[in-house]
């Protein structure tokens, strides 16, 4: 029996890939059919797909041609898997021509012609286009509009900054092709927002955009007091927008993983989280602002909060703060945090360095995830018997935002879908704890 295999994404099912099923099943007498994971796909920097892996298992299931299904997880699994099926023809669109010559060692490689006029890239173009306009020109804004771009049916379509030189000199050098003269202008032309503006100005302009009636993606930290918070939240609800937090970690594969595994109990429960993020900062940075709300604590404390809150919750029974300060602005912060059955602390400063890990101990063992923890693409769960400990890897590709861009852009196509990775509550404990340290409770200088 002559055994064929044969590998794609198939989103968006169409007749191109029929087609070349159709030929491949006719190159033997059995055919292998490889299906990308969504997880596999973003390690690729493939973050244009539609459908999840099971609606495109089932697509292809459903042509009756596949005698037999594979999950395609890793990097060299192609080798693996016509070893292990005993395949004797990898067959694949002409596309590809060359690129898997390689196998030619394993087996007989054949490239298929493909169905000429129509592709999945084709279909998605036909999907709509979230055109998001951003309020902001500054570093993380930069980073954004590249990242965008890899992220089907977005589109940064204008930008707004009060400085209108600045924002003239972002719009040419992104490409962006409406320089929005106020916030009615960037609205006018524009679906969704994107608050990319000093921490400050994050309430003012994300109560504008909701009253506008746009969804929101905000930079963190979102907000400084709880109530702040919990009327943004409101107006978002009463008005059925999306109102969603750019913290990129949490949207970040390794860190959605390492979230499933603690919660299967693979380290017991769970006694104590201890993250560090720390950065040297020239002191005349912006982010030593006093009069805006400026140094370690709003800079950086919502990256460590992240892991705190979703592996022990947000009901701490108190917290104290211990701040090296300078000019009024804290250089360097660490929180300590009591729960009823574990604590948690940080560490955050944009004048110290420290080393930038993420510990989470548990009764049967831990995990250590190394700096910088807060771009996760590999940790380590660690046992007493050193015997059982393992490694996981994970990809981060890019700056990270595509995959909080990706989710952003979902969630406001996908009717009836919305699954925050920082929930409401979280957010509102993050923005209140932001607020006990301005108001200087439990806070001891040093």
């Amino acid at each position: 029996m002559k055994k064929v295999i044969t590998y794609g994404t198939y989103d968006l099912f169409h007749q191109g890939h029929y087609n070349l099923l159709k030929r491949a099943k006719a190159l033997g007498d059995y055919l292998i059919v490889g299906v990308t994971t969504d997880s596999f796909d973003l390690e690729r920097g493939k973050m244009n797909t539609c459908n999840n892996v099971m609606e495109r298992i089932e697509a292809v299931k459903s042509t009756g041609l596949a005698d037999q299904i594979v999950i395609e997880e890793y990097r060299g699994q192609k080798i693996d898997d016509i070893q292990k099926y005993g395949v004797d023809i990898f067959a694949i669109g002409s596309d590809w021509e060359g690129y898997f010559d390689y196998l030619n060692e394993f087996c007989k490689v054949i490239y298929l012609p493909r169905t000429q006029g129509i592709s999945s890239t084709l279909l998605r173009q036909k999907y709509p286009i979230v055109n998001i306009g951003i309020i902001g020109t500054g570093s993380i804004a930069s980073r954004f509009v590249p990242e965008s771009k890899n992220v089907n049916s977005a589109s940064v379509s204008v930008a707004y900054n009060p400085n209108q030189e600045e924002c003239v000199s972002f719009c040419e050098k992104f490409l962006i092709p409406i320089v929005a003269r106020d916030l009615e202008e960037l609205y006018e032309n524009c679906d969704a927002v994107y608050i990319a503006s000093p921490h400050y100005t994050h309430y003012e302009y994300a109560k504008s955009a909701l009253n506008a009636g746009k969804p929101v993606l905000c930079e963190t930290p979102f907000v400084f007091s709880k109530k702040q918070a919990e009327e943004l939240y409101s107006i978002a609800e009463k008005k059925g927008l999306l109102l969603q937090i750019a913290l990129k970690t949490a949207y970040c594969p390794a860190f959605g993983h390492l979230f499933s595994l603690l919660k299967s109990g693979v380290i017991g429960e769970i006694v104590e989280v201890n993250a560090s993020v720390t950065t040297l900062t020239d002191e005349n940075s912006a982010k030593l602002d006093s009069k805006h709300f400026g140094g370690s604590m709003s800079e950086n404390a919502c990256f460590p909060l992240l892991p705190i809150f979703k592996f022990l919750g947000t009901k701490f029974r108190n917290i104290n703060f211990y701040s090296k300060m300078k000019n009024d602005v804290d250089m360097f912060t660490k929180a300590v945090f009591r729960y009823d059955h574990a604590v948690a602390s940080f560490q955050v400063g944009l004048g110290v360095k420290t080393e930038g890990s993420l510990t989470i101990a548990g009764t049967k063992g831990y995990v250590y995830v190394p700096a910088p923890w807060w771009k996760t693409d590999y940790f380590e769960v660690r046992y007493e018997d050193q015997n059982y400990n393992k490694k996981y890897f994970y990809p981060y590709v890019g700056e990270g935002l595509r995959y909080e861009i990706k989710d952003f852009v979902v969630a406001i196509l996908t009717d009836g879908y919305y699954f925050s990775k920082v929930s409401k509550e979280e957010n509102l404990m993050m923005a209140e704890v932001q607020e006990i340290y301005i108001l200087g409770k439990n806070v001891y200088k040093l």
